[in-house]
């Protein structure tokens, strides 16, 4: 049957799949970032809104129909009316303006439901594009492997998802609703043009060739531009986010200073690429102005000229003029937009940088996990990280049954994370098995495998929420019961006795409102609700001071009963109980046993142990 948290993230996925598109199909191309991704990238959007593009550029035909219709009914009545004051007015002419009126007014006021509807149209095709687009980052970011995560810079994953998004989005808007529909106006009013008069129509030909030329000349420069500006901006915010992290140490070292002046050249450097793109975007603006407009400016004379040797009459020379002017602006729009497009691109580049990062967990086609007992095996388990010789785990051989407890212990840099990495899947062998329950890591699904596991690591990870909300992260189907049990094993209740709103006191920032034994504690607590058959503690106590660790190690205590766990420590006297000791030394399992045995074999852990507590009593005597 299905339990109340899965119910809940199944109504979830269907209301998402009501509302958001599944865009994650345009970021599967395996080529090499750069033009021909752009152009596969846009081609798929439009490909899956052509319907919705098809119809906005149909219900723009109508919409634009006063644009058209006004100036050639203007034509019309001053060539009747110009007729009229020579000859004296018939009722032909008379039934001639009215219908020319008419016909304006109506198209005039079809613009009004045109325009509604298109934008209705436009609008929910854009917004859905956005919002299938960010959903597949969030996805994308989900399914990236842990040592990428590791690796990334936060701010400049925010700049992507905000900034480029929002640079997206105009780009996007930019094109459905400025250079289509631009262009399809450009089509029409050139056609009537060469319907109208040839020669003149040559004025409006040219104006096309004239913006190509001046866009050739500035594309460089402009995509340049726009490229540094964005390459600086998501620095300034990586810088801005660590920067942000940093301030409990720079403050409590009098840094602010440095602080400032590193910001500070981030800050610049992006001030000046600014300016760079808006003097490069103001000249580039600025000689489209003098184009367009000097054309305009000629084609007015030669339609002066033409009407004074009686080839073109008033009206006509006021269509055209007007024709041109619509022309004029069209391709200003048109060229005007340009520094957006490339902006757009930049955008289209920076999100596929993300998007197309391939370290990702597969878990399509993988098997499922029904429930996991806890046994573990590593069967000649080597691995190194990718691009790079050195082995940082060498042939590790042993077997861990269900509900045992192994601790692993050896000095910093001795393969410890790594095993344990591999325990939750962070990590997939370069070569040999890890199994669980028998079958290999790299043959099932390991998302829903760590939905049977927990991990409490060395610095606990809390959001801005209540102890309860913590404690319960991502869980529905807990018991008032299961709760207060967790909270008992955990040691919590001797803490939250004394805070003003119990457990729903609100911890603050990444807990700040906590000490750090309370905060660990609430991840222990958090593990257990999930009711894991494998428990992962990560040097657990190494940042507390005695009487935290006590507490802690309490409460360790209570956790590790009943389901296989692994506890890497730093502190060897918080291993004493476990059944086996590994102790891992440059990538190998160089001994193993109880810590009765490893003691008494006086060798790698029985030096650590001696070292442990040399440097224990020092501090202590240091200390007293």
């Amino acid at each position: 049957s299905m339990s109340k948290g899965e119910g809940m993230q199944s109504t979830v996925k269907e209301k998402s799949k009501e509302i958001i598109p599944d865009y994650d199909g345009l970021f599967n191309e395996e080529k090499k970032i750069g033009n021909k991704k752009n152009k596969g990238f846009l081609a798929k959007i439009i490909l899956m809104n052509i319907k919705p593009l098809a119809l906005s550029i149909f219900i723009y035909l109508f919409q634009v129909l006063p644009v058209v219709l006004v100036p050639l009914c203007t034509a019309d009545i001053i060539d009747t009316v110009t007729i009229a004051i020579e000859q004296g007015i018939t009722n032909a002419q008379i039934i001639r303006l009215v219908l020319a009126i008419s016909v304006a007014l109506v198209s005039i006021l079809t613009n009004v439901p045109t325009t509604v509807l298109r934008w209705r149209v436009a609008s929910k095709m854009l917004r859905r594009t956005s919002a299938g687009i960010r959903l597949a980052m969030v996805k994308k970011l989900q399914s990236l492997s842990i040592t990428y995560h590791k690796d990334m810079q936060t701010g400049r994953v925010q700049s992507k998802f905000l900034k480029d998004m929002e640079t997206f989005d105009m780009f996007m808007s930019t094109l459905t609703n400025g250079l289509t529909l631009n262009i399809v106006s450009l089509l029409m009013f050139t056609a009537i043009a060469l319907y109208r008069n040839i020669y003149v129509s040559l004025f409006f030909v040219v104006i096309i060739p004239m913006n190509v030329f001046l866009r050739t000349a500035f594309y460089k420069k402009i995509r340049l531009a726009h490229h540094d500006y964005r390459v600086n901006t998501e620095n300034m915010s990586a810088k801005m986010t660590g920067m942000i992290e940093m301030i409990p140490v720079t403050k409590s070292h009098g840094l602010e200073n440095v602080e400032i002046s590193t910001l500070g050249s981030s800050i610049s450097r992006v001030e000046k690429s600014g300016r760079a793109m808006d003097k490069t975007n103001a000249s580039f603006g600025a000689w489209a102005f003098v184009v367009n407009n000097g054309l305009s400016v000629v084609c007015l004379a030669f339609c002066a000229y033409m009407a004074v040797i009686d080839k073109m009459s008033i009206g006509e020379v006021i269509l055209f003029q007007s024709m041109f002017t619509q022309i004029s602006g069209i391709v200003s729009a048109i060229v005007n937009s340009l520094p957006q497009i490339y902006s757009g691109r930049e955008a289209v580049c920076s999100l596929a940088e993300l998007m197309h990062v391939n370290e990702v967990e597969v878990s399509l086609g993988k098997q499922t996990i029904p429930r996991v007992k806890g046994q573990v095996e590593f069967e000649n388990v080597c691995y190194k990280y990718p691009n790079t010789d050195k082995l940082v785990v060498k042939n590790l051989n042993f077997s861990v049954n269900e509900g045992e407890c192994i601790a692993i212990v050896g000095p910093s840099g001795s393969g410890k994370s790594t095993l344990i990495n591999m325990i939750i899947g962070f990590l997939l062998p370069t070569s040999g098995e890890v199994k669980i329950d028998g079958r290999e890591t790299t043959s099932f699904n390991l998302s829903e495998y760590r939905h049977h596991i927990s991990v409490v690591p060395q610095n606990s990870i809390l959001f801005s929420g209540t102890i309860k909300e913590n404690i319960t992260y991502g869980v529905s189907d807990y018991t008032k019961e299961q709760l207060e049990e967790v909270l008992e094993m955990a040691n919590i209740n001797e803490f939250i006795k004394d805070l003003p709103e119990g457990i729903n006191t609100i911890v603050g920032e990444h807990g700040d409102k906590l000490s750090g034994g309370q905060r660990q504690r609430i991840s222990i607590a958090r593990a257990l609700i999930r009711k894991p058959h494998i428990l992962i503690l990560d040097e657990a106590t190494s940042a507390l001071d005695n009487l935290s660790e006590y507490h802690v190690q309490k409460a360790i205590s209570s956790a590790v009963k009943n389901r296989t766990t692994f506890i890497v420590a730093h502190r060897l006297s918080t291993i004493r109980d476990a059944d086996r000791i590994i102790f891992m030394d440059e990538g190998e399992c160089v001994e193993m046993g109880t810590y009765d045995e490893l003691m008494a074999k006086k060798g790698k852990f029985f030096e650590l142990k001696t070292l442990n507590d040399m440097t224990s009593k020092k501090v202590e005597q240091e200390l007293g």
